[in-house]
């Protein structure tokens, strides 16, 4: 699962949380800069195929610390 529009000062225990309300998070992964070390403000969340169904549809456009992020299905990488 795609998770974009990240607060800058979220970590990968915030996403769990938020995501474990739906199912069993199998793995999280922010995204990093390899140049300034900074995070991206987005990342890539594993779990069920049911939980995750639900997440992506009640979480997408939610407000999440004061942005509204963006969960869709994470297209596979050319």
């Amino acid at each position: 699962i795609y998770v974009g529009n990240l607060p800058y000062r979220t970590d990968e225990s915030d996403i769990k949380s938020l995501f474990a309300q739906y199912g069993d998070v199998i793995s999280v992964k922010l995204i990093i800069d390899k140049v300034t070390g900074l995070k991206k403000g987005f990342g890539f969340v594993e779990m069920d195929d049911a939980g995750g169904r639900k997440a992506i549809n009640d979480l997408n456009e939610s407000n999440f610390n004061g942005r509204n992020i963006k969960v869709n299905m994470a297209k596979m990488r050319n």
